[in-house]
């Protein structure tokens, strides 16, 4: 059945309501005392068995007649079996009982045993309708088939699909190991401004929004560098947010326009000590959430194991088939080659280091050839996961990137910088030699959870409205 054809569903679930209401039931509202989750039953079976508990879930299945049934409700961790007789909570109750539908949220309390097939079960003795249902879950409960529909109700997702659930509790745990991971060696949370005057920080198109009260346009972020930078000047040695970033481009599979990044800055440190960072971080995580290093993305053999050396790193970059041009005299070339014909085939993990000049502006030139800089990014599954800089701190440099900047946009390109004055005085004062590192949360947990799009692992993507909505 379709959920938006739902007919006489529709009109029996709410003729269903207002009996209830007739018969004083209080169908929605009614706080309800747990004192165990479904987990805590089946794993702790042992120590309460026979012991009273109350838990509370949603209605997945219903089965049995007569004068006794099994249901099976869920909670926020799964599903426990409850087994309801009519001489045990009594005729009226198991009348009301009988007229639940599958959605309904109910809170019971009873004893715990196992039925003769061997499954924990809870014998209830009386129970509470704590929300009623209006509408019919998905007839397949075990999962929603109709991917547009999974991501525009990401409810009903997280509702029939254990597994959806699972990944939105692996990013909580990555996203909580990255702090720690953080606050572990020093570094200082900080927030910094969500809607910026001046656009900056990275070479994308922002979204634009009107202030009224001070009648002027404001920038959402595209990067939060630029103000964690002038947090470096003001003397915080080791600073990061972990936030949202907007970004008014194209929707796939690796592009949502409303994302999360973390950016760490950490003074007396360059691009190579942001590599050994970000491999620690990363690798780290790894092992947090799937207990090895060694993992698998959609097929693809991931070793997240350390690389200690350069022949090392040589090794692998030769054994994964990379080939670097050489000779190139014109960066913007070099790095468009790279992106057409390089990105989708680093399997990684790797890095790549070294970027032109003309596509990193706030990157530090190469002491060794000024048309380069010292950045890189990391690649995993051929996905960019981190991208990384020794800062640029030189503020007559940086007015000059601007510059160049402001003539690319001037010239149609939205995407380039704008020129920041604030931020060029800011660096006048002095800035200390800094390491520089940002992270795309969003991609790193699609790898750590084997999920095909970055729509997967955002709870509420950015769709196109529906005709419906």
């Amino acid at each position: 059945m379709s959920l938006d054809n739902l007919g006489e569903q529709l009109i029996l679930r709410r003729q269903k309501l207002e009996e209830l209401k007739k018969q004083g039931v209080k169908p929605y509202g009614q706080k309800y005392r747990v004192t165990h989750t479904s987990q805590e039953i089946l794993q702790g079976f042992t120590e309460i068995e026979g012991k009273t508990v109350k838990v509370f879930g949603r209605i997945m299945t219903k089965r049995g007649h007569g004068k006794a049934a099994f249901a099976h409700i869920q909670d926020s961790l799964g599903l426990i079996q409850i087994y309801v007789r009519q001489d045990r909570v009594g005729g009226e109750a198991y009348q009301l009982y009988q007229d639940l539908d599958i959605g309904d949220i109910i809170g019971v309390d009873g004893e715990v045993f196992k039925t003769r097939t061997g499954e924990v079960t809870v014998n209830i003795s009386s129970f509470v309708l704590l929300a009623k249902s209006l509408r019919p879950l998905p007839e397949k409960w075990h999962g929603l088939r109709d991917v547009e529909l999974r991501y525009r109700r990401r409810y009903l997702d997280l509702m029939v699909s254990p597994q959806v659930r699972n990944v939105f509790v692996t990013r909580s745990r990555i996203i909580q190991h990255i702090r720690t991971f953080l606050a572990e060696r020093g570094f200082l949370e900080v927030e910094t401004p969500v809607m910026h005057t001046v656009t900056g920080g990275a070479n994308d198109r922002p979204f634009i929004t009107h202030h009224n009260a001070l009648d002027i346009n404001l920038y959402l972020r595209i990067a939060t560098e630029l103000h964690l930078k002038r947090l470096i000047v003001g003397g915080m040695d080791r600073v990061f947010e972990l936030g949202r970033i907007f970004r008014n481009e194209g929707i796939s599979t690796n592009h949502n326009p409303e994302f999360t990044t973390v950016e760490i800055y950490q003074v007396n440190a360059d691009y190579e000590d942001m590599m050994q960072l970000t491999e620690e971080l990363v690798a780290s995580a790894v092992e947090k959430i799937q207990g090895t290093f060694k993992i698998n993305y959609q097929g693809l053999d991931l070793d997240f194991s350390r690389i200690e050396t350069d022949e090392e790193a040589r090794a692998v970059a030769k054994e994964r088939g990379l080939e670097f041009a050489k000779g190139a005299t014109r960066g913007e070339i070099l790095f468009a080659f790279f992106e057409e014909f390089c990105e989708e085939k680093l399997s990684g993990p790797i890095f790549i280091k070294n970027y032109p000049v003309e596509v990193s502006p706030l990157a530090q030139r190469s002491w060794d050839d000024p048309r380069f800089t010292y950045r890189f990014e990391m690649f995993i599954a051929g996905k960019e996961i981190a991208n990384a800089f020794t800062e640029l701190t030189d503020p007559l440099d940086q007015r000059r990137r601007f510059e160049d900047q402001v003539k690319k946009r001037a010239t149609g390109d939205e995407e380039a910088h704008m020129m920041d004055e604030d931020f060029l005085m800011a660096l006048e004062y002095g800035m200390p030699p800094t390491g520089g590192l940002g992270i795309g949360i969003d991609r790193l947990i699609m790898i750590l959870t084997d999920s095909p799009s970055i729509r997967d692992v955002i709870l509420f993507p950015t769709m196109r409205p529906s005709e419906k909505e």
